[in-house]
């Protein structure tokens, strides 16, 4: 079945300026996060640590290693590993200690912004795939197929697209590309800016008032990419949606809750947290609303703040789930940055369906459990059909037993 058409999301290729460091965006990095910086807890204070004797003992050890030890010693270094020793103590996967270069990777994975020109660039030969509205690509006049040359008064040509990417987004003046453009060579002057990181990618199902929304993220700027995808499906007659949620291992809570809300009525339970003392609601607060149906497509690597939406989805709203069961990470951490850009990350709390299920190490069945397997047709090539994505635009079109 074919299912792409007026293709309205972001191109697969590479995004000039964004840096993206995929290993960081796991089920035990992105998750769930809640982001903290107080210095210490509500409950602690700096009098009640003075007076802990583990506490005391930890730092006369630490002053007797600085005073005695026969080498110089890296105070920083020794502290950090202090600090990952006591998370490694938990025995927790999503508890850990975070270095400022894995701190700084993430913070740029889900800011939703990135310093670039807003194209999409083709790792092969260079040319432009997609220009972007709104950008210094656009209001540049460079076009999809331009071919990149030249930069500055350097031939690139020799150079492989990554190379000429960094050299792009390194520049903090105004610059010049050199563009093929079939026959002519067409120079641009242009300047980078902070623009939004595509989290999405949407388009209408060929021949079909369906739409389909991937969401590849919980960044900051998540909910307005999805309310600017709604109101373009919308506009072209979008009456019922697939979320597409596979492969999608989390974020910031906000974004889920704001994307949630999207979607629900005001009041709808959203999720609610489990922490040491209480179990705490967290409802739908706004006015807005949609009442199209809803198909959310998971699998097993759709974790932590994904699963969030997709429980709230189809607990609060009635959305119907296929694939595979999720990953089931059913926590919440909270994070505090160090002085050195270092940050620790620790689980605060369960976070609970809409029903009170918590799904940690259990995961989300689907209503349809389908599994994208590998077919082989009479020539003997194997392709691997997405019979997940066929099997939600089948219930949508209600033609499903």
């Amino acid at each position: 079945m074919n299912q792409v058409n007026n293709y309205k999301g972001f191109s697969l290729g590479w995004v000039i300026g964004i840096v993206v460091v995929t290993s960081i965006i796991s089920a035990l990095t992105a998750g769930v996060i809640v982001y903290n910086n107080n210095k210490l807890s509500y409950d602690t204070t700096y009098g009640d640590l003075s007076n802990d004797e583990d506490l005391n003992e930890f730092l006369s050890v630490y002053a007797n290693i600085l005073s005695n030890y026969y080498e110089d010693v890296d105070t920083g270094a020794l502290l950090d590993e202090a600090i990952a020793g006591m998370m490694d103590y938990l025995g927790d996967d999503y508890t850990t200690y975070l270095d400022d270069d894995s701190t700084a990777e993430l913070f740029d994975s889900l800011s939703g912004e990135y310093k670039g020109i807003g194209v999409s660039i083709n790792n092969s030969d260079k040319s432009i795939v997609k220009v972007y509205d709104n950008t210094p690509a656009k209001k540049a006049g460079i076009l999809p197929g331009d071919i990149i040359i030249g930069f500055n008064d350097t031939d690139v040509t020799n150079m492989t697209a990554t190379e000429v990417v960094n050299l792009i987004k390194k520049n903090n003046g105004t610059f010049t590309l050199k563009l093929q453009r079939g026959e002519q060579v067409v120079t641009v002057s242009l300047k980078n800016e902070t623009l939004i990181a595509p989290n999405i990618d949407y388009y209408m199902v060929e021949n079909s008032s369906i739409g389909y929304l991937k969401i590849q993220t919980f960044s900051k700027t998540l909910a307005t990419q999805v309310s600017s995808a709604l109101n373009e499906l919308e506009n072209e007659g979008m009456t019922s949606l697939i979320i597409d949620l596979r492969d999608n291992t989390g974020g910031y809570l906000t974004a889920a809750t704001d994307v949630a809300s999207i979607f629900l009525e005001k009041g709808k339970r959203i999720y609610s947290l489990s922490d040491q003392s209480n179990v705490t609601n967290y409802n739908d607060e706004t006015s807005e609303s949609k009442n199209y149906k809803i198909v959310v497509l998971i699998n097993e690597n759709t974790a932590s703040a994904s699963e969030i939406l997709a429980a709230a989805l189809k607990e609060s709203y009635g959305a119907t789930i296929v694939g595979e069961t999720s990953f089931g990470k059913g926590k919440v951490q909270q994070t505090m940055q160090l002085d050195d850009g270092s940050m620790v990350k620790y689980t605060s709390a369960y976070w609970l369906t809409p029903n009170g299920t918590c799904i940690d190490g259990i995961g989300i069945s689907p209503d349809y459990y389908i599994l994208n397997e590998e077919v082989t047709d009479e020539n003997g090539e194997v392709t691997i059909p997405d019979a997940q994505l066929n099997k939600a635009i089948e219930v949508l079109q209600g033609i499903t037993n």
